[in-house]
C-alpha cells in the first residue's frame, strides 16, 4: 500500500512471528518504537567479523533506540550450516554478541520467512532478492522501512551511521 509516496507493508512489522535463538516463539512487538537494523548473519562467511561492528553498533545506540537483529541464514554457500544452540555459542565465545539473535531462517525464495517478504518483496520499498549474508535494513521507529544496505557496507561505515543517526533522531 501507497500513502503519500510512502510503501507501507501489509502486516505491521511487530505482528511477524518469528523464533527466538533459543526456541521461543514471539513476534516483533518488544521492538516497536525502535529503530532495529535487521541483518541476514552467517558464522563462515568472510563477513562474518561484521559481527563485533554490529555489537559495537549496538552498544553505542542502544540507549537511544537502536536494536540490531540477527537472523542466521544458511542460503549463501552454506555458511551458516550450524544448528541455533551452535550459533548462539559461537556468537557469544566469538564476538560477545548481545543483540537479540533469531532462529535460522531463509531470506529468499519459495521458503521466505515472511519478515523477509516484508523487507524485500515485490511490494517492499526496497525489493529485491537478498544477495549476500550481513545484508542490512534499517527500519525507523514507525515501522517503515528507510534504508537497504549491501552486504559489504560495513557497520561502521559513514553511509550506515548517518542512516541510523537520522532514523534515531527522527520523530515517529
Amino acid at each position: 500500500m501507497v500513502i503519500g509516496g510512502t510503501l507501507l507493508c501489509a502486516q505491521p512489522l511487530d505482528t511477524i512471528a518469528v523464533t527466538d535463538i533459543d526456541g521461543r516463539p514471539r513476534t516483533l512487538a518488544a521492538f516497536k518504537s525502535r529503530v532495529l537494523l535487521v541483518v541476514n548473519v552467517a558464522s563462515e562467511c568472510g563477513l562474518t567479523g561484521q559481527y563485533a561492528g554490529l555489537q559495537a553498533l549496538f552498544e553505542k545506540y542502544a540507549s537511544v533506540g537502536l536494536t540490531v537483529l540477527g537472523f542466521p541464514c544458511n542460503q549463501f554457500g552454506a555458511q551458516e550450516p550450524g544448528t541455533n544452540a551452535e550459533i548462539k555459542k559461537f556468537c557469544a565465545a566469538n564476538y560477545r554478541v548481545t543483540f537479540p539473535m533469531f532462529a535460522k531462517i531463509e531470506v529468499k525464495g519459495a521458503g521466505r520467512h515472511p519478515l523477509y517478504a516484508m523487507l524485500a518483496g515485490k511490494a517492499a520499498a526496497f525489493p529485491g532478492d537478498v544477495r549476500w549474508n550481513f545484508e542490512k535494513f534499517l527500519v525507523g521507529r514507525d515501522g517503515r522501512v528507510l534504508r537497504r544496505f549491501a552486504a559489504d557496507v560495513e557497520p561502521d561505515a559513514d553511509e550506515l551511521i548517518a542512516a541510523v543517526e537520522a532514523a534515531l533522531a527522527a520523530k515517529p
